[in-house]
């Protein structure tokens, strides 16, 4: 059968830091391009004040866990996809891919209008002060309209990951960033015969900017211009697919669920002491987004290489793809972290320059989390493992121990219960970070993780097209 990536695919040999580079740099910096989809909307909103800063701040975790309900599926769909490129079968690759397009888009269309018509009632859950809710309500809606753009292309650069060919959406993103770096002024402020939005006006240009990407990711693929040709068949429901990927990727779904109704938890905590510690917290969470993005590249690059070696047989050089990750993350976010303690209040002040009251808040915030984030590369890197080799429960129940054991009830004691308020929840971040970090050690390095495998041995597939309709698939 033909490969997907050529005659040889180099990330299965030769040094282990290169191949981790080459996917690791273009994930890398189609992330930061991504994030720069929120520090544009947060730099020109802050313009706007704190409150509307605290409006898109209440947005994030919802939206968070609009996304994770559905990610299950792409990260079962990029898990296998990376995998069945190791084994060199360009069949399932595209079948995968098709599948899991279409699962998704489904989803974000369901998870998108319920979440249009709860906006509402969420916010008043939530417990939004009167100044706030208008942008939030606004810029919450438009964001739910978004989502099935936002899940399309999410799903673009997970195909594009798992197959080794992360570079492409790189340049999409680049152009689409520059777009919303012009429409977000434009539909914040207004100018001429177009009308200013305030905080919705954020949403909107993120909203026209996206659908452009999300088209763009699908022509690609159907096309079948670089490496991968997901044709109209593809799309077609395959139950026996359907089912693989529902019981695989639903504990990815539970994980990030978790971890988006923390935030969410988290964030009614947080507005239990006001305006100004909830607008701290949007500057601060801004700045941690772009600080993590390189351990989430890198995770998604362990991931991917990870994967493909479990593919191709090659076990230890899986293990020793983890330990390198695992020192690249810790030694990169302990360098950033060093960075952001020293300019702290500097960062702050970029994204809210009139209010001395965020700026001291966002910085003590910052200051207290810093100097662990390490220890948050390290967990990174070693989930990226677990997800590759399908153990989802291993990661799913990380998380659940990380927000519900120990970071939720941690800010609640040390911000309700002791003198230090809501400097009490900031704290609850770096200990609950430390401990999980741990804890993953302790499990990568018992070695379960080498163990499981999601797709046969290519010789032995041929025997088997009773048992399996993805296996009939690849006998046709």
């Amino acid at each position: 059968m033909k490969p997907v990536t050529g005659p040889e695919n180099k990330l299965l040999e030769g040094p282990i830091l290169r191949s981790l580079l080459t996917l690791a740099v273009p994930i890398v910096a189609a992330n930061i391009l991504q994030s720069a989809y929120q520090i544009i909307d947060a730099f020109w909103v802050g313009r706007l004040g704190g409150a509307a800063v605290a409006a898109v701040s209440l947005s994030f975790p919802v939206m968070f866990l609009m996304f994770a309900v559905g990610a299950g599926l792409s990260i079962a769909g990029s898990t296998l996809i990376a995998q069945y490129v190791g084994a060199r079968n360009e069949k399932m690759v595209a079948h995968v891919a098709g599948q899991t397009l279409l699962m998704v888009v489904l989803a974000s269309l369901v998870l998108g209008t319920v979440g249009y018509f709860t906006a509402p009632s969420l916010l008043r859950l939530m417990g939004v002060a009167p100044d706030v809710y208008p942008g939030a309500l606004g810029f919450m809606r438009v964001s739910f309209i978004g989502l099935v753009f936002n899940f399309t292309f999410f799903v673009f650069q997970a195909i594009m990951r798992g197959i080794g060919k992360p570079m492409l959406p790189v340049y999409i993103v680049l152009g689409t960033v520059c777009l919303n770096f012009v429409l977000d002024p434009l539909l914040i402020f207004g100018w001429g015969p177009v009308p200013g939005y305030g905080v919705m006006g954020a949403a909107i240009a993120t909203l026209a900017t996206q659908s452009i990407a999300a088209v763009i990711g699908i022509v690609i693929l159907r096309l079948g211009m670089h490496g991968i040709h997901v044709r109209r068949r593809d799309f077609i429901p395959d139950l026996g697919y359907i089912k693989r990927a529902f019981f695989l990727g639903f504990p990815a779904s539970i994980e990030l669920s978790a971890r988006a109704l923390g935030l969410m938890v988290m964030t009614f905590l947080i507005a239990s002491f006001g305006t100004l510690t909830l607008a701290a917290y949007g500057v601060g969470s801004n700045i941690l987004q772009v600080v993590t993005i390189p351990a989430m590249g890198l995770s998604m690059a362990v991931s991917t290489l990870v994967g493909q070696n479990i593919g191709a047989g090659n076990i230890d050089r899986a293990a020793r793809i983890g330990q390198l990750g695992a020192a690249l993350g810790f030694g990169g976010l302990t360098t950033l972290g060093l960075i952001v303690f020293l300019f702290a209040p500097h960062l702050v002040a970029f994204f809210v320059p009139s209010d001395a009251g965020v700026i001291a808040a966002g910085a003590g915030f910052l200051r207290i989390m810093a100097l662990a984030w390490g220890f948050m590369g390290v967990q990174f890197a070693l989930t990226g493992v677990f997800r590759a080799s399908g153990n989802m429960v291993v990661t799913m129940v990380l998380t659940l121990v990380s927000q519900w054991v120990l970071q939720f009830p941690l800010a609640y004691v040390l911000s309700k219960h002791t003198t230090l308020g809501a400097e009490g929840i900031w704290w609850a971040l770096p200990i609950s970070n430390v401990v999980t970090a741990l804890i993953t050690i302790g499990l990568y390095a018992k070695g379960d993780w080498k163990k499981k495998r999601l797709i046969e041995p290519e010789e032995e597939l041929a025997g088997k097209v009773t048992e399996d309709i993805l296996v009939g698939e690849v006998a046709r």
